[in-house]
C-alpha cells in the first residue's frame, strides 16, 4: 500500500470514530472521495441512527468530481438495497477509478459481492489498507454478525490498593475529574450502557454522559435486574430522553412493572442459568438482537465477573487512583483482584495514559473474533 493510501485511510477511519455510540444498528464508517489530482472532494460518516451512510454522503459532497476520483472507506460498501439504493450501486454511479477498502464487510448481505460489482464495472479495488485499525472501530459489528453478540468494554475504578470503592446510595469517586471524563468520553462512543441493579442501589447513578455538550451521546442504560426490583425512584429514571431497558428473568410475572414501565423503562426478558442466574450470554445476544453492537459495563464485580467467566469481554478499561479505596473496598471480581484480568496471559495491554495522579489502562483480549484477528 502506497504512504498516500494510508493517509487518505487514516482519515476515513478518523471520519468513521465520530459515528461511535450512534450509529446502531449500523456500523460506524467513514469515507473520503480524492480527485486524481490528490484533492479531496468529499467527506462522510454513517449518520445518526445509520443511515444515510458514509460513502452516499461523500459522493453528494463530491457531485461531479467523483468521476476518475479514488474512494476510500473504512468498511466494504454495502451491496444491498434498503430504503435508498446500495452504496455499491452508489459507487458504481460516481465513476470513480479505484476503491480502497480497509476491511471486508462479513454481513451475508455483502460479504465481497460488494468488491465484485466494483470490480465488474471496471473500478480498481484495493482491499487490507490500515485493515487493524478498520477491524477495531468495526468490532461490534463484526461480532454481532458473526457471533451474535455485540463488543464488550468492560470499565473499572479502583484505588491504589486495587479494591473499588463501596457506594451507599451515592457515587463514591475513587479517581479525579479528568479520568472520570475520560470515562464519559467512553460512554459517548458505546451504544450501551450496562450495569446490575447493585449499582443502581449502590451508586444511584443516571448513567449519562455529562461532557459538556454532549448529553445527547447518552447511550441506552441497561440494567440487570431479575426480578425487577429496581426502585421506580432511582434515578436513572429521571431523564427520559434517555432509553432504559430492564433486563429480568422470563417466564415470571412481576407486579413491579408496571410502576417501572410508567417511568419509561422497556422490561426485557431473557433466560436463566441453571444457578437461576440471568444467562450473560443470552443478555449480549438478545442485546445483538436489538441492534446494540457496542457495550459498555459499568457493572459492580458480580457483573464484571459473570461476563468473564463467560469470556465476554473483550476489551478493559481501568482507572486506578493515588488513594486507597479503604475498608469496605470491593475486590473487581468478587473474590479475585485485578489480576485475574491482567496477569492471565489471556489480555494484553495496549494503552496506558495519566490523568494527573490517576493512571488508565487499556486491556485487550488476545482472543478476538476471527476476523480481527486475522486483521491485527
Amino acid at each position: 500500500m502506497s504512504a498516500r493510501d494510508k493517509e487518505h485511510m487514516a482519515q476515513a477511519l478518523a471520519l468513521a470514530r465520530r459515528g461511535l455510540g450512534l450509529t446502531w444498528p449500523n456500523p460506524a464508517v467513514g469515507c473520503v472521495v480524492v480527485t486524481g489530482a490528490g484533492e479531496i472532494a468529499g467527506r462522510g460518516w454513517t449518520a445518526p441512527g445509520g443511515r444515510p451512510h458514509a460513502e452516499a454522503i461523500a459522493l453528494e459532497h463530491a457531485g461531479d468530481r467523483a468521476e476518475g476520483s479514488t474512494i476510500y472507506v473504512t468498511l466494504e460498501p454495502c451491496a444491498h438495497a434498503g430504503r435508498d439504493r446500495s452504496c455499491t450501486d452508489a459507487i458504481v454511479a460516481a465513476r470513480p477509478k479505484r476503491v480502497v477498502i480497509g476491511l471486508r464487510d462479513p454481513d451475508p448481505r455483502t460479504a465481497g459481492r460488494g468488491i465484485e460489482r466494483l470490480k465488474d464495472a471496471g473500478i480498481d479495488v484495493e482491499e487490507g489498507v490500515l485493515t487493524a485499525d478498520a477491524a477495531e472501530i468495526a468490532l461490534g459489528h463484526l461480532l454481532r454478525v458473526t457471533q451474535g453478540r455485540p463488543a464488550v468494554t468492560l470499565k473499572l475504578a479502583v484505588g491504589s490498593d486495587g479494591l473499588m470503592p463501596k457506594g451507599d446510595g451515592a457515587p463514591v469517586w475513587i479517581t479525579g475529574p479528568d479520568a472520570r471524563a475520560h470515562g464519559h468520553l467512553l460512554r459517548a462512543r458505546s451504544d450501551a450502557i450496562l450495569v446490575g441493579r447493585g449499582t443502581i442501589l449502590a451508586d444511584n447513578p443516571n448513567l449519562t454522559c455529562r461532557l459538556p455538550g454532549m448529553s445527547c451521546r447518552s447511550p441506552v442504560r441497561v440494567v440487570l435486574d431479575r426480578r425487577l426490583r429496581t426502585p421506580p425512584e432511582a434515578q436513572v429514571f429521571d431523564d427520559v430522553m434517555v432509553p432504559v431497558w430492564l433486563v429480568c428473568a422470563a417466564g415470571d410475572t412481576y407486579p413491579a412493572a408496571g410502576p417501572l414501565q410508567e417511568r419509561g423503562a422497556e422490561i426485557v426478558p431473557v433466560s436463566v442459568d441453571e444457578d437461576g442466574m440471568l444467562a450473560v450470554q443470552d443478555v449480549m445476544e438478545t442485546l445483538a438482537d436489538r441492534g446494540i453492537t457496542r457495550v459498555l459495563v459499568e457493572g459492580g464485580p458480580s457483573v464484571a465477573r459473570a461476563l468473564l467467566d463467560a469470556d465476554l469481554i473483550d476489551e478493559a478499561v481501568v482507572y486506578q487512583g493515588e488513594t486507597l479505596a479503604g475498608e469496605g473496598g470491593l475486590l473487581p471480581f468478587v473474590t479475585d483482584g485485578l489480576d485475574r484480568l491482567t496477569s492471565t496471559g489471556q489480555f494484553t495491554q495496549i494503552r496506558a495514559r495519566a490523568f494527573g495522579p490517576d493512571r488508565m489502562t487499556w486491556w485487550r483480549r488476545m482472543r478476538s473474533c476471527s476476523l480481527a484477528l486475522s486483521a491485527a
